[in-house]
């Protein structure tokens, strides 16, 4: 076994008829069984399997970097604990379960009370009387009781939970449970035997007298925690390891081999360190434009990755269009060569920018020769509507060629292979195995939303797996000036763990306040157990700007040199008019020209809409907003992308005049360019960000093949009134972002916006992208003396805000990282249960109310039901039957329609009454389990005119525009 062999001498030989007897799986439909040795030992074998050859290097080493004998003692560790987990099971208090098994126990010594008596049962959880009889084995061998708590923690907490100290005060108190009452000595002999047997099994009888001064950090304990449950949830599947009498027939060594054929999980991804020509390194993983050259910011972000002694932290701050994604890419095939990683996390803002990102995450794998020559690859997208994703979904029709049928971890984490079939050649698969919300993190590479990452500090069931995934990977954090002080407390505390992992992360944004940029370094480096200054970090003034940190070493910051891309934009204030923007719109675009109007809030773009639809041809305006039901948004961006793009993608399609009316969805991850750009009011590093859509690209030389008035990029700055003293945001936008963010935006704009400038009305990009956010995001007076007093009152509220959202963040967040030797008793005590990527959990990681999400169909004057009658590909105005669940494509169709109401539902009172009527509508037969699709989901049906009213709103909704609430109460 420790020579890395699939099975090894896996007998029990010398187990007394009383070991034998005690029972560890029952199947009650089969009336099949699995002896608790035989599941130990299956446990035990696939353990080691795990830790041979998918456990990133990365990960096994913050288990080796406390143990006398390094990666030898790791791999004994995590195989014994895999072993003995489940020894709380040798107790009365599980064994009398199944009666038929117990009285074969009775039988053989052990003598117990019937189900019916053992009343207070439910104080001795198997987990938790498995902590405390490996504890009592461990005193009797030398230990003391606190030195036991680390290791034996790890049977406590195999089930998702690790008890908490009041919890073992309980059982303590009712050593029944452990043992019957007179027949103590029978059980506590076969409880000995079987830990003896387990520990000459895993050869750790001459190493546990060495462990017993051991102390085990919190990391370790965590992987060690979750590698048990991955173990545990592996050996538990009868379908690869066979209960009896089937499984009787095999030997120990092909059961075990069988079983790992079977499953087939992918290695994790073991990168050679890529070619020193950090050149050639770029053309060869990412497909650039021809003529392309490489930014300043890519290069020099390589050459620090490679200059440092050791993966760490490290931020690149650069403009739109800079390539940051690459860099971070690039620098993360440097720093996994180095650290050991066996794989990359991408964290994106929203699940569109996820979606945008997966495709391209999916080229650059497909280029990576570690990864095209070694075998397939486990890839995820990582939210709520991954199975929606058609570049996902082609994933998991290669991941069926692999293994075969499964049923998600929401319903039992069992894996039900109807073949095992794999594919012949190196790909990329979405392994069925890593499907569901417990698992997908599981994965190699994974694109998700930045919730998934947040998770991890959230207060969850089965928290050690999200830990076991993330702390062999390369953390990519996009889009990281966009989070708010709620997320960031969460962001935060993950952080500080990321670097007790030693996890390396790369925090990529267009800018970020250097305070916030200081906060990011010393979260990453609070468990480093040194003194640091950062001083520099926070002083930094450079743009774009790269930032190193690491565990031990000061940290570098460099200075890039700009790519040469610099625009001048000119700025000018509109006032929030709707005759105003129209006139100012048919000025500008009368020769031609595409603008890009953004507003604040989904109610201002179909005013905006509407009104301009009068004023210009209507196949002129697209409104463009997240309140479309998936596949509308999905044919939406689709079609921007199609119009806007770069010149090489849109080519001739890009329309002679339109105009786009958005909200922030314009903002983040569309590569989409634009002639003018119409803003509201918004936070300056935002703004900035929309401006990044402005001339994004070269259009002819000197911009020639742009109309004649709009080859100056110009930015006009409304949803606000410019009159007021100070100026006074539209409400809807002070409800989005806080007075203080906005007041503190329009008075860094100010001097641009009356011309009092250096550079008269030109707002210069990139150079003075870091000045206006770091004098936005700063502490020192700005503006005109009549806005001090109320920017002052702003303050104060913005000041209590953020407190109290940090005060809030904190109720379900895990504590920092323990001293090492301190137990994870307790880590997730008082937490939110198994909510973890669900509205609720989402929920709980942003500072939001659950919101209420429903899937749109059309109900006719007849009664029938059928899909939305404008989708493409065949599925639209298609009938769902009501006295059966629909068919596989139908229901899938019926997903791929899902819509998130607006805010006005997340209110309690108006949320419950939506449920509420929601439910009246119901269609049994599509909450059946032969619905996966539509089972447990809420169907909101639109009448012929795609009308409706839910909870005193009157609902409308069009694939041109959305959906439209109004308040009819």
């Amino acid at each position: 076994m420790l020579n890395g062999e699939a099975g090894g001498t896996w007998t029990y030989g010398q187990l007394s008829d009383a070991a034998r007897t005690a029972w560890g799986k029952h199947d009650h439909k089969s009336d099949g069984w699995l002896p608790l040795w035989r599941h130990m030992t299956d446990s035990a074998a696939v353990a080691g399997l795990l830790w041979d050859s998918w456990v990133p290097r990365q990960a096994k080493g913050v288990v080796a970097a406390t143990l006398p004998g390094s990666l030898e003692d790791g791999r004994r560790l995590a195989v014994w604990l895999a072993a003995t987990h489940d020894i709380g099971k040798a107790t009365p208090a599980f064994a009398c379960q199944v009666e038929s098994l117990a009285d074969v126990m009775r039988a053989a010594g052990l003598d117990m009370p019937s189900h019916r008596q053992m009343v207070d049962r439910k104080l001795a959880p198997h987990h938790l009387a498995g902590q405390v009889l490996l504890q009592e084995w461990l005193v009797a061998r030398g230990w003391s009781r606190s030195t036991t708590l680390p290791f034996s923690t790890v049977a406590g907490g195999h089930h998702g939970v690790p008890p908490t100290h009041s919890a073992i005060k309980e059982l303590n108190a009712h050593p029944g449970l452990l043992r019957t009452p007179g027949c103590e000595a029978a059980w506590r002999d076969v409880q000995w035997e079987i830990l003896d047997a387990c520990a000459a099994l895993c050869e750790v009888e001459e190493r546990l007298s060495d462990w017993r001064g051991v102390k085990l950090s919190q990391s370790a304990q965590v992987i060690l925690t979750g590698l048990v449950i991955v173990a545990d949830w592996i050996a538990s599947n009868p379908d690869l390891f066979p209960y009896f009498p089937d499984g009787q027939g095999a030997s120990d060594k092909e059961r075990v081999e069988a079983a790992w054929r079977g499953l087939a999980l992918p290695k994790p991804w073991r990168p050679a360190d890529p070619v020193r020509d950090t050149e050639q390194l770029f053309f060869s993983r990412f497909e650039l434009p021809a003529g392309a050259r490489l930014r300043p910011v890519q290069e020099r972000a390589v050459e620090l990755a490679r200059r440092m002694s050791s993966p760490g932290l490290m931020l690149i701050e650069a403009p739109m269009g800079e390539g940051k994604t690459e860099a971070a890419l690039a620098v993360a095939e440097v720093f996994a060569a180095r650290s050991g990683a066996g794989g990359v996390f991408v964290a994106l803002p929203t699940m569109a920018t996820g979606n945008a990102m997966f495709p391209r995450i999916l080229q650059w794998l497909r280029r990576l020769p570690d990864v095209a020559g070694g075998g397939s690859q486990s890839v995820m997208l990582a939210h709520s509507k991954a199975a929606l994703n058609e570049d996902f979904g082609e994933l998991v029709r290669a991941g069926r060629r692999t293994v075969a049928g499964v049923e998600h971890d929401g319903r039992g984490d069992e894996w039900r292979p109807r073949s095992d079939r794999r594919a012949s050649s190196a790909e990329l698969v979405a392994h069925q195995w890593l499907h569901g919300r417990k698992k997908a993190m599981l994965s190699s590479f994974v694109v998700g939303t930045v919730d998934q990452l947040l998770f991890m500090g959230l207060k969850s069931r089965h928290l050690a797996l999200r830990h076991l995934a993330l702390a062999g990977k390369v953390v990519i954090i996009d889009e990281a000036h966009a989070y708010d002080t709620y997320m960031n407390s969460y962001l935060n505390r993950v952080l500080s763990w990321l670097g007790a992992y030693r996890v390396p992360v790369v925090v990529l944004s267009a800018t970020l306040p250097t305070g916030r940029r200081r906060e990011l370094a010393e979260a990453y480096v609070r468990t480093a157990g040194t003194s640091r200054d950062l001083a520099d970090v926070q002083k930094a003034e450079g743009y774009p700007l790269l930032t190193a940190i690491e565990a031990t070493r000061s940290p570098l910051v460099e200075d890039v040199a700009p790519s040469g891309r610099g625009t001048g934009v000119r700025l000018e204030r509109l006032s929030d008019d709707l005759e105003a923007l129209a006139d100012r719109l048919e000025r500008e675009l009368a020769g031609g020209g595409c603008a890009l109007v953004v507003r604040n809030t989904v109610g201002r773009v179909l005013e905006t809409a509407q009104f301009l639809r009068r004023r210009f041809k209507a196949d002129e305006i697209t409104v463009a907003h997240a309140r479309f039901v998936d596949l509308d948004r999905a044919r939406k961006d689709a079609r921007l992308l199609e119009l806007f793009g770069p010149p090489e993608k849109s080519g001739d399609r890009r329309p002679a005049k339109h105009i786009v009316v958005a909200t922030q969805v314009a903002e983040q991850s569309l590569d989409i360019d634009f002639d003018l750009l119409v803003t509201d009011l918004c936070p300056v590093d935002l703004l900035l960000q929309r401006m990044g859509r402005l001339h994004r690209h070269m259009r002819g030389e000197g911009q020639c093949e742009r109309p004649e008035r709009v080859r100056i990029p110009q930015c006009l700055v409304t949803g606000a009134d410019w009159e007021a003293v100070p100026v006074e945001p539209d409400k809807g936008s002070q409800h989005i972002y806080e007075l203080h963010a906005l007041l503190r935006s329009a008075a860094v704009l100010e001097p641009y916006l009356s011309g009092t400038a250096a550079t008269g009305s030109v707002v210069r990009l990139p150079e003075d992208i870091s000045p206006l956010v770091q004098a936005a995001y700063g502490t020192e007076a700005i503006g005109p003396p009549a806005w001090q007093g109320a920017m002052e009152q702003a303050h104060k509220q913005h000041l209590l805000q953020q407190q109290k959202q940090r005060e809030k963040a904190q109720t379900f967040q895990i504590n920092d990282v323990g001293r090492p030797g301190r137990a994870v008793i307790g880590w997730v005590d008082a937490g939110v249960g198994d909510a973890d990527d669900t509205r609720a959990g989402r929920a709980q990681v942003r500072d939001t109310r659950e919101s209420l999400e429903v899937l749109v169909v059309q109900r006719l004057a007849d009664g029938t039901i059928r899909t939305l009658p404008w989708l493409d590909e065949g599925r639209g105005a298609r009938e769902l039957p009501t006295e059966a669940a629909p068919a596989w494509d139908l229901a899938r169709t019926v997903a791929a329609c899902g819509l998130r109401l607006p805010f006005q539902f997340s209110i309690p009172e108006v949320l419950d009454r939506a449920i509420e009527e929601l439910e009246a509508e119901c269609v049994p037969a599509w909450q059946s389990k032969e619905s996966h699709w539509l089972a447990g989901e809420l169907i909101l049906m639109l009448d012929e005119n795609c009308r409706t009213t839910l909870a005193g709103y009157e609902l409308r909704y069009s694939p041109d525009d959305g959906l439209e609430v109004t308040d009819v109460r």
